[in-house]
């Protein structure tokens, strides 16, 4: 025969396909599966790079986005969670734990010799009951701002249990509801800045309102000022001594050299003057200052502040109202930024410049303490989790409870709906409420119980009216959710359902695999 694709390509088609995209997106869920739930556990990445660094966490994105994947189909759940992530923040790991599920029971129907398309065609039947489901019992309490924080609260603190700010999850989501709150409806947290300052213990994390430079105040300034006019630049103040690189200059005598030093010192002077003509008494540099410059502004008493690290400056700009400058000719054009303080506070051993009463009023730091640099990685992803749930959850007020109840609801709608449709679809239908009821199931068997046991009684529960049963991880029962506050916002569900679904299905609709031929290096010599 005669052959199509070049020596080195490989086809896969038909079974062989199949399996390998189900094996592959199998083992990935597989990967991530132990990391769900309250008492999901943790797993150490180490690169092989320089540096060979360390990351612990349990957050799916992360754990994902680590790996390098030869597998096609395992390619396409890294991508959803991280979809999953950058969308609403959370639920990173159970959108590839269910289109692992939805897939596992593919797999069965597929065996049975049902045609993927069948299985796709009720897979979408079951997607819309499911999500109706979901709807008629989402809670809504956006006019009572009291009942409305404690639901964020609970979000948050539900969200936070299955991370390492575990233990102290009343603290971190009181944190965390406050800087949201700030936002006013606001989805950018571009304003909510997170320092991580290495020492304490994680309960000594606090917020503050404004910003928080991780710099300190030059010699000779002025360690406080008050209604602070900021000008934030970007521009080289450091040519105060003869740097001509590559040129040659021949002087016949020592005092031309020292000509050429004052003319640059004359240069440097006119530009600290052209600065200070903006009216300001702080200048925030994201280049060097030299000691010439420093003194001229110390002189003047403006405060500066040199070698501010980009993404500082930025978020600087932007809470204070300010705009980057480079050039100083018409000080009319420039925007300044105000506050009302500027002053020196201490974190720890460190000293760092706090600005308070800032122009952007949402604007507020979140300082992590902790024990390591890994641990406050950790928290600082963990935190970053809660923040994207709470802001998506300001915007879409609808909450439903958490633990395993969503799941059973859903099931047990598309259960019904499996009974009513005629033909090979209701298989499909019911392949997919088992895998929805996988979700609990694994809930509770990375706690260490019986699942079998706990899901038939779930299962019952739900079969009662308006039931707000789910798993109770820590006492290791059923029990009541809305009694234990353990509630999730309806957007991260709604999209966790929606892109396991789709993705599952892209999988599904692979009957071949082709692998390109490597290029070939050519001999040069």
């Amino acid at each position: 025969m005669e052959r199509v694709l070049k020596d080195d390509a490989v086809e896969e088609k038909g079974e062989r396909a199949r399996m390998a995209s189900f094996v592959g997106a199998m083992a990935i869920s597989d990967l991530v599966k132990t990391t769900l739930g309250p008492k999901g556990m943790d797993k150490i990445l180490q690169s092989t790079g320089r540096g060979r660094n360390v990351t612990v966490t349990n957050d799916g994105a992360t754990i994902l986005k680590s790996l390098h994947i030869d597998n096609p189909a395992a390619k396409v759940l890294v991508d959803i969670s991280k979809v999953q992530d950058d969308e609403v923040g959370d639920g990173t790991t159970s959108v590839v734990v269910l289109a692992g599920e939805l897939l596992k029971e593919a797999e069965k129907l597929i065996n049975m010799k049902i045609h993927p398309m069948t299985i796709i065609a009720g897979y979408r039947m079951a997607l819309e009951c499911a999500r109706d489901s979901l709807l008629k019992k989402t809670m809504d309490n956006k006019e009572n701002t009291d009942k409305f924080r404690s639901d964020l609260m609970n979000i948050a603190m539900t969200t936070l249990s299955s991370k390492i700010l575990s233990q102290d999850k009343e603290y971190f989501a009181e944190l965390a509801v406050d800087a949201v709150l700030r936002l006013k409806g606001s989805t950018n947290l571009e304003s909510i800045q997170i320092l991580k300052k290495p020492g304490g213990s994680l309960k000594d994390s606090f917020l503050d309102e404004g910003f928080i430079l991780d710099k300190k105040i030059g010699i000779g300034q002025p360690k406080r000022i008050e209604n602070a006019k900021i000008l934030v630049a970007n521009t080289a103040m450091d040519t105060d001594k003869v740097k001509i690189y590559g040129a040659r200059v021949r002087v016949d005598s020592m005092s031309k050299v020292a000509d050429i030093e004052a003319a640059e010192k004359q240069k440097m002077r006119e530009k600290v003057q052209k600065i200070i003509a903006h009216g300001i008494n702080c200048f925030v540099n994201r280049q060097l200052i030299y000691n010439f410059p420093e003194e001229l502004f110390a002189d003047a008493g403006i405060l500066a502040i040199e070698h501010a690290d980009f993404e500082g400056i930025e978020r600087l700009a932007l809470v204070t109202g300010g705009e980057i400058a480079s050039t100083f000719d018409n000080p009319e054009s420039v925007k300044l930024g105000h506050c009302k303080v500027i002053e020196e506070i201490m974190i720890g051993e460190d000293r760092l410049i706090h600005f308070s009463g800032v122009a952007m009023g949402q604007a507020c730091t979140i300082v992590l303490r902790g024990a390591s640099e890994h641990v406050l990685d950790e928290a600082e992803r963990s935190l970053h989790d809660a923040l994207c749930v709470l802001s998506q959850t300001v915007n879409d007020t609808r909450v439903l409870f958490g633990g395993g109840w969503p799941e059973m609801v859903m099931a047990k709608e598309v259960d019904e709906l499996a009974r009513k449709t005629p033909g090979k679809k209701s298989h499909a239908i019911d392949a997919f409420s088992h895998a929805l009821q996988a979700i609990p199931t694994i809930i509770a068997d990375n706690a260490g119980l019986d699942s079998a046991d706990l899901i038939s009684q779930l299962r019952a529960e739900h079969h009662k009216e308006n039931s707000t049963a789910g798993i109770d991880v820590i006492t290791g029962t059923v029990g009541d959710m809305q009694k234990l506050g353990i509630q999730e916002s309806f957007k991260v569900k709604q999209a966790i359902l929606l892109s396991a679904t789709e993705a599952a299905e892209m999988i599904l609709r692979v009957d071949e695999i082709i692998t390109c031929a490597p290029r070939r290096r050519e001999d040069r010599m």
